[in-house]
């Protein structure tokens, strides 16, 4: 049986390619979306749509991983075009009403908030599904299975498509070209027993192909599942070293700073593989979530 064909959207945020994607899959009269992406690049969608005949009016559904900004910004917009837009039941509420979604996010960004993420529309109530843990979802002759997989964050579903899972954030950041993953850390939900888990339960699946939303269709997932579990146990190590210090909260970006430098620098990354790194995976972003969840969790 002949794999569906799926197309990487490169919605080229903050100008940068490969950063971030979002994925159209077609059959028949649905046009399926996973991830709308951020408001700020609403005109990429635009022409990635365009290039395939379409308009965002035609996309049907749109499959969200998560809330973040990055993920589900324009998922919004994308319900008053008519497009039913499925989610985690944590994030359901905050989609609804996004106040403090945006309040918080604009704690962390301030006046950058609308040149990074652009508009942030509630969805329409109507127009909002809210799938189970293993539910199938059945649009025409498509089958996806959401699968709750937390550790990046409480309202995270990864989705389950023939040979290949869409894999959010929870299965790591991974630009094209490289053998290399970083796993995105923010606060304040980061837990590594969960993300522990849901790779645990990702590799029970036995799924060929994976896809990040950061970025690209990658046919390793086993290698791409194993590389991130080192990578968890690797940083929670190194935060076992740093913080019985009590670093300052600048300290700890310092040092987290300095640390991914020197991987970078081992594995040969360009300046503008790190830049995409950067943007799709801001590492003091990550700094501050392990700040939190050492204060939150380990130290509880």
């Amino acid at each position: 049986m002949a794999k569906t064909r799926i197309i990487t959207i490169d919605l080229n945020f903050q100008n940068k390619t490969q950063a971030v994607a979002c994925y159209l899959i077609r059959h028949g009269d649905a046009a399926v979306l996973i991830e709308s992406g951020p408001g700020s690049t609403l005109a990429a969608l635009e022409v990635g749509l365009a290039n395939e005949g379409l308009s965002p009016r035609d996309v049907t559904h749109v499959l969200l991983t998560h809330i973040h900004l990055d993920h589900a910004g324009a998922a919004g917009w994308l319900s008053r075009q008519g497009a039913e837009i499925y989610v985690h039941p944590v994030g359901a509420p905050h989609l609804i009403n996004p106040e403090k979604l945006i309040a918080s996010a604009t704690r962390i960004y301030g006046d950058m908030m609308n040149q990074l993420w652009g508009e942030f529309l509630p969805v329409a109530e109507k127009q909002l599904r809210v799938p189970q843990d293993a539910e199938e979802i059945v649009i025409g002759a498509l089958k996806f299975v959401a699968i709750n997989t937390p550790g990046h964050a409480e309202h995270h579903y990864s989705y389950l498509f023939e040979d290949l899972c869409f894999s959010g954030d929870v299965g790591g950041v991974r630009i094209p070209g490289f053998q290399y993953l970083r796993a995105p850390m923010p606060p304040p939900e980061l837990h590594f027993g969960r993300w522990r888990e849901s790779i645990t339960r990702l590799r029970s699946l036995k799924f060929a192909r994976i896809a990040p939303t950061h970025f690209g269709i990658f046919d390793d997932a086993d290698w791409q599942l194993d590389e991130l579990q080192k990578d968890l146990d690797a940083t929670e190590q190194w935060l076992e070293e740093i913080m019985p210090a009590d670093p300052s909260i600048a300290d700890l970006r310092e040092k987290f700073s300095a640390w991914m430098q020197t991987q970078s620098l081992e594995k040969g990354l360009s300046d503008e593989v790190v830049q995409a790194y950067a943007l799709a995976n801001p590492v003091g972003m990550s700094a501050d979530g392990l700040m939190r969840y050492w204060k939150k969790v380990r130290m509880a």
